[in-house]
């Protein structure tokens, strides 16, 4: 009994050296852990939109749990509240129009310092009218086999303004805030086909409707449809799934998807505060890796996962739109008309093509608009464009991402960019109109329109002045 208990003793001190040991192991990895990550628990921001599906997928797969992350992704109630709330910092980041940090880099309406490390889509937009619009704009439109041929250039809505003028009666057009991607998506449409979306002139006028043929203003993404049918409206430029719930409804027609519209452009990205980003800088690279993971997730293999995505998305914590109104675009097709659905693979891009990527010439482009319609009243240099780039993408924060998953086997180097990447696309004239965009001449790209401001001209008192 003696040797028994002498044994029983022995291990029980062994175990409990063992266990002591182990738990300082763990210990001081939590410790180092917490050294790591600055801070672990965070809330991120979002907009009802098919395209903040990274967030909500890094969510549920757990990639911000293998991260060391702890995790609260918050709906908004609109852009601004979503923004405001961002350099507050109630929110630690956010999902964002592509466009959006740039109106705070030049302080049209809120003056913050906005970075972004990943961008969470390329296209997913769609501009939509509504029936009335569209019958009379049918006729204008060229036929195949029995269908609109598409894309839908927007002089064939010209003769409807027309209409309108003669009846005194506005054309009203939503877009979801000043300086967001659908507005600029929307007045590249209307500009190509010949109609002026009017003008800025900070500070003094913000309406954008100074000289306009179409008048367009800002609704939240969701009350989009609700508001065409309203007639408040007759017609909008938002993401999904919005543009197809008017379809569903029976109360709209998509005329056109910006991939038709501008093949794959940055539409969304994920935007922190400078300061936050400074502050956190492991927290903020484990976010990206988290959200470089849920995008692989979402385009891997011709996109195997979307339906499992959709279903996510459908959650009323996340998008709670129906099933089939969300998958009706995320599974590759898109339908305008009732009944004619078409193939459209890269309606929504996550991650190929390079997607997720931070480009500064997208980021050129978005500043290009905004000098274009006067939200930037004066004349910019082309090296501005580049340095007002600079300052709100951070790629370099993406490929310190891209590497560690890398390194852990979760990544291919082939997946991401290579080492040498400038950042700058080559020039490119996929756009409805045609015009070359070469993201290096910015001042002799805006030359090239018709409409909108170029060189040293600027609104001034209601008028455009050399």
């Amino acid at each position: 009994m003696k040797q028994t208990g002498r044994f029983t003793i022995k291990k029980l001190v062994t175990a409990l050296v063992a266990v002591a040991a182990v738990s300082t192991f763990s210990f001081a990895t939590s410790a180092y852990a917490a050294d790591k990550l600055e801070k672990e628990s965070l809330k991120l921001g979002f907009i009802k939109l098919t395209d903040m599906a990274p967030l909500a997928v890094a969510l549920e797969k757990g990639y911000f749990e293998d991260e060391g992350l702890s995790v609260q992704v918050e709906a908004q109630a609109n852009w601004k509240v979503l923004l405001d709330r961002v350099v507050s910092g109630e929110l630690d980041g956010a999902h964002m129009l592509a466009t959006l940090p740039f109106g705070t880099a030049i302080g049209y309406g809120t003056k913050a310092d906005i970075v972004s490390a990943f961008t969470m889509t390329l296209n997913g937009d769609a501009i939509t009218v509504s029936n009335d619009v569209w019958n009379q704009m049918k006729p204008q439109i060229p036929m195949k086999d029995g269908k609109p041929v598409h894309p839908v250039k927007a002089d064939t809505l010209k003769p409807v303004l027309e209409k309108y003028k003669s009846a005194g009666k506005p054309f009203n057009m939503a877009m979801t805030f000043p300086t967001g991607t659908h507005n600029m998506k929307l007045r590249y449409w209307l500009a190509a086909g010949g109609i002026k979306p009017g003008f800025y002139a900070p500070p003094e006028d913000t309406s954008g409707q100074i000289g306009a043929e179409a008048m367009l203003s800002v609704t939240p993404p969701p009350q989009m449809p609700a508001t065409m049918d309203s007639g408040t409206i007759v017609g909008y430029c938002v993401g999904e799934p919005w543009n197809q719930q008017a379809v569903f409804k029976g109360i709209g027609v998509p005329v056109i998807s910006d991939y038709e519209l501008m093949k794959n452009s940055a539409e969304k990205i994920f935007g922190v505060n400078k300061e936050w980003a400074d502050k956190n800088p492991n927290t903020h690279k484990a976010v990206i890796k988290a959200l470089i993971r849920a995008s692989m997730w979402l385009d891997a293999e011709n996109n195997k996962n979307r339906n499992e995505g959709v279903e996510m998305l459908s959650q009323k914590q996340y998008v709670g739109a129906d099933y089939e109104v969300l998958a009706n675009s995320m599974n590759g097709t898109f339908e305008y008309e009732k009944g004619d659905k078409r193939d459209l693979p890269d309606f929504n891009v996550f991650f190929r093509h390079n997607g997720s990527y931070p480009y500064y010439s997208d980021a050129v482009w978005s500043l290009t608009q905004m000098r274009r319609w006067g939200q930037i009243n004066e004349y910019k240099t082309d090296a501005w464009y580049l340095e007002t780039a600079k300052k709100v993408y951070r790629p370099d924060i993406y490929m310190a991402a891209a590497k560690e998953l890398i390194t852990e086997g979760k990544a291919k180097a082939g997946d991401f960019p290579a080492d040498n990447e400038t950042g700058i696309k080559p020039p490119s004239a996929e756009f409805i109109d045609g015009v070359t965009f070469d993201a290096t001449k910015p001042n002799d790209y805006l030359t090239k329109f018709p409409i909108g401001l170029k060189g040293k001209q600027k609104v001034v008192g209601g008028k455009v002045v050399e």
